[in-house]
């Protein structure tokens, strides 16, 4: 159950990568108190046995400081390679031809076996393949059912199984491979809170994963795929979050189509009230080095300009020699961004409107009254979540409270912009409610006595989908007597 916890005022969260330089109890605390609100597991790399103490260590600091914790772990998705050379590595020479084939025998400058049929399926004649992540690019220039001719455009080396991109065509592959079966089960046993699903190409991939999840966990689509963009609507309105995952995007695009294309994603996320995460290399100077370039922190500060409900580390919190001190250098320059007197009419840039619903209709009017009558906070009741998502859709100028009696629901909206999600117990009638709300904002130094707040709630109670209350008290000053939970 809750304790009295301050809530971070900074309303855009931090998501911090865990890896070797950051895997233990003392340094997740460290990156917890630099700023991260939630960590992301990458299941990519090392066993699931050492996944465990990670999971304990997080849980563990949630206890320990009262504020729910928020856990992602990132599947791998199907990683497409090609196979080995006969001297371990080749030079591919511009202009010359490339044959990939079935043929498990060891390559050379020619050919090299592909081991995976899917491509052969749906390649087209004028494809590009892209060879470890971009480096070298190939034309296809004509296939058959067990072979790829190419033209190398840009050469270089090649060496024994390098990461293959398909930007052109979409490749009929399952979403999930057998690892990512095995390690969304291990995640869901760990009780993680949400699932970031790899390379969705379609909305029809995030299908398989809604089924084997069963709401154990909330599902989260990475955009890195530009067959995803032509998309992007169903794709979004089918999972519970996005990810600008920019790092695969980059190599399948050109550089330049990236920004607006994130742009994009999170304005289409933020109007279908999905949480957006903007990510990869977003401080990545500070890998070795203790302070980032300038661009860089333009581009944290765009993010957050932008609206995005989360940005997230990867190596540098991961695998950097400065692992707290790039969470910190993140919390600064959004704390920065969000003190800025045009924050709040940049984030408003993104036209959200409501839905023609009674819950849509009180959480606009909430924003717009907190506004009017100058709230110190917007005190939500929910079970499930959706309220608190589309009070944070309006992206409000004042802290949001949320109360919910489920332990994961709270610990899902810690990638919900603005959220302070508080685990505590139910309500039983709108007195209580009422009292709560006013004792709540006390406790966690959202309010203090005179000041007005919003509450947004459903009657019945314990009825999720129900929001039908907005209702703004004043707070006097006697409010925690006798208050005991």
């Amino acid at each position: 159950m809750s304790k009295a916890t301050s809530p971070r005022m900074r309303k855009v969260r931090i998501l911090a990568t865990l890896g070797p330089a950051s895997n233990t109890p003392e340094m997740i605390e460290k990156l917890f108190r630099a700023g991260a609100d939630a960590f992301r597991i990458n299941m990519s790399h090392g066993d699931q046995a050492s996944k465990i103490a990670l999971i304990e260590a997080i849980r563990a600091l949630e206890k320990r400081t009262g504020r729910s914790s928020t856990i992602l772990a990132d599947l791998q998705g199907p990683k497409l390679r090609v196979g080995r050379f006969a001297d371990g590595k080749v030079e591919l020479i511009t202009g010359k031809a490339f044959r990939l084939d079935r043929d498990k025998t060891p390559g050379d400058a020619t050919r090299v076996e592909l081991p995976h049929r899917e491509i052969f399926v749906a390649i087209e004649t004028g494809a590009r393949l892209l060879l470890d992540d971009g480096k070298l690019v190939l034309r296809v220039t004509d296939h058959g059912d067990d072979w790829i001719e190419t033209r190398i455009e840009v050469g270089g080396m090649l060496s024994n199984n390098k990461g293959l991109n398909v930007p052109d065509v979409v490749v009929p592959m399952a979403a999930l491979t057998d690892k990512d079966r095995s390690d969304l089960a291990f995640a869901l046993d760990q009780k993680v809170d949400w699932i970031a699903l790899s390379f969705v190409q379609r909305p029809e991939d995030l299908a398989e994963a809604r089924l084997l999840i069963q709401g154990r966990a909330a599902l989260l689509a990475k955009i890195e795929k530009p067959s995803a963009i032509d998309r992007l609507e169903e794709i979004v309105e089918q999972c519970d979050g996005v990810m600008v995952a920019r790092g695969d995007l980059g190599v399948e695009l050109p550089p330049e189509s990236v920004p607006p294309l994130q742009k994009r994603i999170v304005e289409v996320s933020r109007r279908l009230g999905r949480p957006v995460i903007v990510a990869t290399q977003m401080l990545e100077s500070m890998i070795t080095s203790p302070s980032p370039t300038r661009a860089e922190v333009s581009d944290v500060a765009t993010a957050v300009y932008d609206g995005a409900d989360a940005i997230m580390l990867s190596a540098e919190s991961a695998a950097g020699a400065w692992p707290v001190e790039s969470v910190a250098m993140m919390n600064s320059i959004a704390e920065a961004v969000e003190r800025d007197p045009m924050h709040g009419d940049r984030v408003h840039f993104t036209v959200t409107l409501p839905d023609p619903t009674t819950a849509d209709a009180l959480a606009e009017a909430a924003k717009n009254i907190a506004h009017t009558v100058s709230a110190a906070a917007i005190i939500c009741f929910t079970t499930s979540g959706s309220t608190a998502r589309r009070v944070a859709r309006e992206r409000p100028s004042v802290p949001l409270l949320v109360l919910t009696p489920r332990q994961e629901t709270a610990r899902r909206l810690g990638l919900l912009w603005g959220a302070h999600a508080v685990f505590t117990k139910d309500v039983e009638s709108f007195e209580a409610m009422v009292a709560k709300a006013k004792r709540m904002a006390l406790r966690h130094h959202l309010a203090k006595a005179g000041d007005r707040v919003i509450i947004i709630a459903g009657v019945p109670f314990r009825t999720p989908g129900s929001t039908n209350v907005l209702h703004v008290v004043r707070i006097i000053g006697d409010e925690l007597k006798g208050y005991g939970g």
